[in-house]
């Protein structure tokens, strides 16, 4: 279960469309805070809130230099969501459906 519960945490990450469009645009290589901030109509305020959720959830790396931050993806992370997406939408012979009820029925 703890599986399932680490990954929500990316899926409801990405459920809003702005983080979506981070992650997207993330996917082109590391990204300064100003440059994302360019591409959207919102505050500081906002897309720090919108970074905070994207790291929290382990899909974002973040790093400083001086007074700028900078934004990637996390490939650790990524390939790990990647290998549960497939486990979880892939057929399989032991699928979470056919596991035995405690009094032994399906």
């Amino acid at each position: 279960m703890k599986t399932y519960l680490e990954h929500a945490r990316v899926f409801k990450a990405l459920g809003d469309p702005k983080r979506a469009m981070i992650v997207d645009m993330l996917s082109c290589g590391e990204l300064c805070a100003c440059r994302i901030l360019e591409r959207f109509n919102i505050s500081q305020s906002t897309l720090s809130h919108h970074m905070k959720l994207l790291c929290e959830c382990g899909l974002v790396k973040e790093r400083y230099v001086g007074k700028w931050t900078y934004y990637s993806l996390d490939s650790e992370t990524i390939k790990e969501l990647k290998a549960f997406f497939h486990a979880i939408t892939s057929e399989k012979e032991a699928c979470i459906s056919m596991v035995c009820d405690k009094g032994g029925r399906k």
